[in-house]
């Protein structure tokens, strides 16, 4: 997943106000800071990410 592709999908989060966001097997070795901008997240899935250390957060 390009760095372009994965801000879209944050983007459409903040837009929506998602509460839970699957971003698992999406090959990501970093989570960019507008990860913050999704204020109602409560529960991030990055299962599958081998770049990252922890796949799932519970916020």
């Amino acid at each position: 997943m390009t760095n372009e592709e994965l801000l879209e999908i944050i983007e459409q989060a903040a837009r929506d106000k998602v509460t839970e966001l699957d971003l698992s097997g999406k090959s990501l070795k970093t989570l960019p800071t507008e990860i913050g901008r999704l204020t109602n997240l409560r529960s991030l899935d990055l299962y599958n990410n081998l770049g990252l250390t922890h796949h799932t957060y519970v916020l």
